[in-house]
């Protein structure tokens, strides 16, 4: 039986590192797109750090991004900034692709 044993818990671990890494991309993925949210409506420096941060935050409201593209929307509308669904759809693909590679790197 100590073979299954191992066999789970090696199973088990891969679960829990996948699971990890899945929400350490999401949290990066949430910052980038919110790093750029933040430069349209010209914030910077700290300022742009905390606004990130916001929208990370946001990302816990429900799973996938639509939370987070609800807030930045939201934001927008509000600064009356003119970025259309789409681009915003496309900068977080690319926020996305940028936390793989980030967290990628940082694994190996």
């Amino acid at each position: 039986m100590s073979g299954m044993d191992d066999r789970k818990k090696g199973f088990e671990g891969t679960y829990a590192h996948r699971e990890k890494m899945d929400f350490a991309i999401e949290a990066r993925t949430s910052k980038l797109f919110g790093l750029w949210a933040a430069e349209r409506l010209g914030l910077s420096g700290p300022d742009a750090s905390t606004y990130a941060a916001d929208v990370v935050s946001s990302n816990l409201e429900e799973p996938g991004f639509q939370d987070v593209l609800r807030k930045v929307r939201a934001d927008f509308d509000a600064k009356e900034i003119d970025v259309t669904d789409h681009l915003m759809e496309v900068e977080l693909d690319k926020a996305l692709e940028e936390a793989k590679k980030q967290l990628k790197g940082a694994e190996e």
